[in-house]
């Protein structure tokens, strides 16, 4: 049996805990990727060598990168990914910049840090398994997580609440904290929202409050979870099937 659960998995659970059983017991994928995902990773990845002032040239890197993505999920140069291309071009002289503004001077603790840390909080023996894109400490002693994430024109105010969003954060903050055995008091959360097709702004750093009651409340949903997982209750939630890849196919009819 499984001895850990990431995030994801655990989001997928929330939404339907038949398509957690397809996706990451019976490792059935449908979903391979497309231009969005390999714009995301390829993205992703010059921010993980940007803050190690690792690039010479920002373009070619994302461009390399970028093709890799798309090469392994079989994808062609077309008008969305040439434009893809161009929209990098925009966000990337973005990204360093902001990071200073809203931190100051820092200091770059982590990047990809993976956590593997046991769940303590349950009946269930668990780790919870995941990565952190980066972590920094500023000069006033406290540490930022954050978490890059690419999107199209920004967020709203109701996705930036959604707690099955932020959850994600107030976890890895509560895990990471008990990994160095950090005062959570001195830890904050951030999203940093890359956006393709905003008219300014392309980089908006934002912050997600983690205090104890939300903490108490996604550690909740980790040990339920895990709970009715470890007693094999798979139970397919119907409001979850027209957003589904398994919707009307043969694994979920």
């Amino acid at each position: 049996m499984k001895k850990h659960i990431s995030y994801s998995e655990l989001k997928t659970w929330a939404e339907c805990p038949y398509k957690r059983k397809l996706s990451y017991e019976d490792r059935v994928k449908k979903f391979v990727g497309n231009q969005f995902t390999a714009f995301g990773k390829a993205l992703h990845f010059l921010c993980e060598n940007l803050v190690f002032d690792k690039v010479d040239d920002p373009e070619d890197f994302f461009n390399l990168s970028f093709e890799k993505e798309l090469a392994s999920i079989g994808m062609e140069e077309d008008k969305l990914i040439t434009e893809m291309r161009e929209q990098a071009q925009i966000i990337t002289p973005q990204i360093m910049p902001e990071l200073t503004k809203i931190f100051g001077d820092y200091e770059v603790f982590s990047v990809e840090e993976q956590l593997y840390e046991d769940i303590k909080d349950g009946e269930v023996p668990y780790k919870f398994k995941g990565f952190i894109d980066l972590v920094i400490k500023t000069n006033d002693g406290k540490f930022h997580i954050i978490d890059w994430k690419t999107c199209s024109w920004g967020w709203d105010a109701k996705k930036k609440a959604d707690k099955f969003i932020t959850y994600q954060l107030t976890l890895y903050k509560k895990f990471w904290c008990e990994k160095y055995e950090v005062d959570p008091k001195l830890v904050e959360t951030h999203f940093a929202l890359l956006k393709r097709t905003a008219k300014k702004n392309n980089v908006e750093i934002f912050r997600v409050t983690s205090g104890p009651r939300k903490t108490e409340n996604a550690t909740k949903l980790l040990t339920n979870a895990l709970i009715h997982i470890s007693k094999q209750h798979h139970v397919k939630d119907r409001r979850s099937c027209s957003k589904c890849e398994f919707n009307k196919t043969e694994f979920c009819k």
